[in-house]
Formats: C-alpha cells, sequence, structure tokens
C-alpha cells in the first residue's frame, strides 16, 4: 500500500489575535517538498504574522505547525535547524563584508569551515555575488543585500525557507536573479513559502494562498485560481485611461473596471455580448483607444476581481 508523502510544512486550524484584531484566522495549508507556496493579499490580510508563526518568531493563540515532522509550538527551538526565515528587513551587519556576514551566520549554526566555504562558494556564484566578497554590506544595492541575506539564509542548508516579501524594493534585474536561485532551490528539494506583493511573481508558485483579513479565501494553482475569474475579462489602453474607466465602469454587465498604467482591465459576464456597447460608449465620449479584446486573465485581474471590495477598484 503506497503511503501519502508527509509534507514538508502542515498548518492547521492556526489562528492569531492582537487585541480585538484577528491577524491570522483558521489558517489550513500545506507545503510539500519541492514546492513553492505563495501568499498573496492586501497590506493587513495577515502576510507577516503568518511567516512570523510559522518560523516560531511568535506563539498562536490556538491550532498547530509540524515542520519536518516536528511540533513548532510545542517545540520551537528543535526546529530552528531545519528553517530558515527572511523577514522583510534582514539583518544584515553593514560594517561587515559579504564573507563576514557569511561567516557570522555560519557560526550561529556550527558549519564547519570546509563545508562552510563550498556552500558559500555556489551560493555567492548562483547570485552572481562572487566579485564582491570584500565589499562591506552597507556599500550594496538593495538587490544585492536581498541576495546576500538570502545565501546567509540558506547557509545552514534548511529544509524549509520562509520568505516575506523577499523582493520589495528591489530592481528588476535582482527580482529575476532571485526568483533563478528560489527556483534552483526548489529543484533540490527546498520547500519554499513566501508572502510576495508582487503579484506578477506569484504566477511563479506551485500554489497560491490569497488571502483577505486574516483568512485564506481561495488556495490552488495559479492556473486553477485563474478558472475562478468571474465572468470575462477585456482590455484596452488609451491615453485616457482613467476617463476611460470612468465611462465603461457604469455600463450593464461590467463587474469591475480598473486601471493598469494607460490600459484597462474590465470583467464582464460576458465579452462577445459586452465588447460592441463598450466600444460604442467609448466613441460617444470621444476617448482614443486600441481595440476592445478579450485576454486570459492573470493573477493580478484575479486578485482585484476575487479580493477588492465592490467598488474599490
Amino acid at each position: 500500500m503506497t503511503q501519502t508523502p508527509v509534507p514538508a510544512l502542515d498548518v492547521r486550524n492556526l489562528t492569531k489575535g492582537f487585541g480585538a484584531v484577528k491577524a491570522v484566522s483558521g489558517l489550513n495549508f500545506s507545503c510539500g517538498r519541492g514546492e513553492i507556496f505563495g501568499f498573496v493579499g492586501p497590506d493587513g490580510s495577515g502576510k507577516t504574522t503568518i511567516m512570523r508563526l510559522l518560523a516560531a518568531v511568535m506563539a498562536p493563540d490556538s491550532g498547530s505547525i509540524h515542520i519536518d515532522g516536528i511540533d513548532v509550538v510545542a517545540s520551537p527551538e528543535a526546529v530552528r535547524a531545519h528553517i530558515s526565515y527572511m523577514p522583510q528587513r534582514f539583518g544584515l551587519y553593514e560594517d561587515l563584508t559579504v564573507d563576514e556576514n557569511i561567516a557570522f551566520f555560519a557560526d550561529l549554526f556550527e558549519i564547519s569551515p570546509i563545508m562552510r566555504k563550498e556552500r558559500a562558494e555556489r551560493l555567492l556564484a548562483a547570485s552572481g555575488m562572487s566579485p564582491f566578497r570584500k565589499r562591506r554590506a552597507g556599500q550594496l544595492s538593495g538587490g544585492m543585500k536581498q541576495k546576500l541575506g538570502l545565501t546567509c539564509a540558506l547557509i545552514h542548508a534548511p529544509r524549509v525557507l520562509l520568505l516575506d516579501e523577499p523582493t520589495a524594493g528591489v530592481d528588476p534585474v535582482s527580482r529575476r536573479d532571485f526568483w533563478r536561485i528560489l527556483y534552483g532551490l526548489k529543484d533540490e528539494g527546498v520547500s519554499i513559502v513566501i508572502a510576495t506583493s508582487y503579484l506578477d511573481e506569484a504566477e511563479h508558485c506551485t500554489r497560491l494562498g490569497l488571502l483577505r483579513d486574516g483568512q485564506m479565501l481561495y488556495c490552488d494553482t495559479p492556473p486553477a485560481l485563474k478558472a475562478l475569474m468571474p465572468g470575462a475579462l477585456v482590455a484596452f489602453t488609451s491615453p485616457q485611461a482613467r476617463a476611460a474607466r470612468d465611462v465603461v465602469a457604469r455600463l450593464d454587465g461590467v463587474t469591475t473596471a480598473t486601471l493598469m498604467g494607460d490600459g484597462v482591465h474590465i470583467v464582464v459576464d460576458d465579452a462577445q455580448k459586452r465588447i460592441p456597447a463598450l466600444q460604442a460608449a467609448l466613441a460617444a465620449s470621444h476617448i482614443t483607444h486600441d481595440g476592445v479584446d478579450q485576454m486570459t486573465p492573470s493573477i493580478e485581474d484575479l486578485f482585484v476581481a476575487l479580493l477588492t471590495p465592490a467598488g474599490a477598484a
């Protein structure tokens, strides 16, 4: 008889409150080995609290967390060798060089000099940081600091990696490099839980949990979540995008109309039925625009449709 694999991380009925505010309410999810599980949600949805609970930085009010079979709530110290937690502001020492920061974190986990050297060289090469080993951390760019933080977080070879918005404020090239490293770790069997505010990054996750007000309202693979799109998505671009959004938002059959740069993304009940009416309304308002076409929704479109309160878009 084939046994079901034990997940690397398993969370059941997790709850955490701060006074009258429920930051996390009845959270259930698991993360398999070699999986990237992502959390997305608006500010205040509970992402950072969840990450701190998983990292045993704080204790939940109720519920359970098991990582590599260890009860995190009952034995928070026992799990630390199995995980690595990279908060939004990772604690690098800016007066120390890249190498010295790595050595410090290696010493914390009692990594032997031989193992430290091999891991550091591999991680620095993967992140493109090898030429900067003697540079002080305070002199690194924001993206380089994050890549150094990830290297320090990985120096003890954790089996579960917890990342709280690791690419916030990082340039696009460094974000791409960061995700290339994450995919390499995934292929090595490392389980990754990431909270991100970049919805394009959410597309890279194996599974996603969509959060609002401390609750996970939806959880599935990105393609499966997109299938939940309520209605059809149509879009166009216009130099008068804001005025165009205001015109189409009032039309029959339009659920939401959202600005996306110089574009407008509109969720309608029936694309073929509503596109002619959209075009006619824009023409009547003398708004210049390109073609109004049906599109495949992105995670960002889904996020707006499912999680944004009515009228907020």
